[in-house]
């Protein structure tokens, strides 16, 4: 207990004694995990719009029609599908499928596009169909590929490949540049703290070298630096996420945007405060621990 509080009392003297560059230490830290709070809540919400949209892409088998072919599908050619599907829904690539038989395809319709199947004036050239939801967007392709060639009674098997491979590859460059931010702000963020924390230190450097040359170890003079570093990486996160609630009740009525409208929503706001302290904390110690090195080597 008596080295601790020797230890706080000499980090809370050094953060009296050089206030200018604490303050400065404080707000690089507050501007860096402002921005990485920002970069978190986009990101994080982009990241869940494109696995949303992923969900969104499934494989269609659709059975010939009276309408549209000379023979329909009989049952049993349904029932042959079906057995297809049951053995690529065992190899792990189907989360769900359903029938939709061509009434109750019909019933959607009316619902989503009422002015078109009014000018069909009645009649019904929806097939009966299989819809397959993958249990990940990429896998689409893979149980399109089950089906070729084409079973007996199937007229097409479709995924809208354009579009579906569309949507993957902004998905994968939504998933590569937030992870790409994040790295950059951090990787800033503690060069910049390191290079503020640098200047209270060389201030200090007799001091260090004084009580090297008396026998001191590393980490007796280490700890209170880094204690230092410490508090300042933890006031500049409490301030950052103090600005980013003002930011999230003033910002986001203003702006009238629903993130959290069906399964697309960004991180919950405190999982959010507590990575942003957490990584005010790490960078604090980090940025600390890597100015003092140079100074220690006496």
């Amino acid at each position: 207990m008596t080295r601790l509080r020797l230890l706080i009392s000499e980090a809370l003297h050094s953060i009296r004694a050089n206030l200018s560059t604490t303050v400065a230490a404080m707000m690089t830290v507050f501007i860096g995990m402002f921005l990485l709070g920002v970069c978190i809540a986009l990101g994080s919400w982009m990241v869940s719009w494109s696995n949303h949209t992923k969900k969104e892409i499934t494989v269609n088998v659709y059975f010939c029609a009276a309408e549209t072919c000379k023979k329909p599908a009989t049952n049993t050619q349904k029932e042959q599908t079906l057995l297809r599907i049951n053995q690529i829904n065992r190899q792990g690539l189907i989360k769900k499928f359903r029938y939709v038989s061509k009434e109750t395809a019909w019933q959607q319709m009316q619902k989503s596009n009422p002015d078109l199947t009014r000018g069909l004036r009645g009649t019904n050239p929806l097939p009966d169909a299989y819809k397959i939801t993958p249990k990940r967007g990429e896998d689409a392709g893979k149980i399109a590929a089950f089906f070729r060639p084409l079973p007996a009674g199937v007229q097409d098997v479709n995924y809208n490949k354009k579009v579906s491979e569309r949507v993957l590859k902004v998905a994968k460059v939504i998933e590569f540049s937030f992870a790409l931010m994040v790295l950059i702000l951090l990787v800033a963020s503690t060069a910049l703290v390191a290079n503020t924390i640098r200047l209270s230190i060389f201030s200090r450097r007799r001091e260090i070298e004084v009580m090297k040359l008396v026998g001191a170890t590393n980490w007796f003079v280490r700890l209170p630096f880094m204690l230092e570093g410490l508090i300042c990486g933890f006031g500049g996160a409490i301030l950052a996420v103090i600005l980013l609630s003002i930011t999230k009740i003033v910002a986001m009525p203003a702006l009238n945007l629903d993130f959290n409208a069906t399964d697309v929503h960004a991180w919950p706001f405190t999982l959010t405060a507590f990575l942003m302290v957490a990584t005010g904390l790490v960078l604090g110690a980090i940025g600390t621990g890597i100015t003092l090195r140079r100074f220690l080597q006496v």
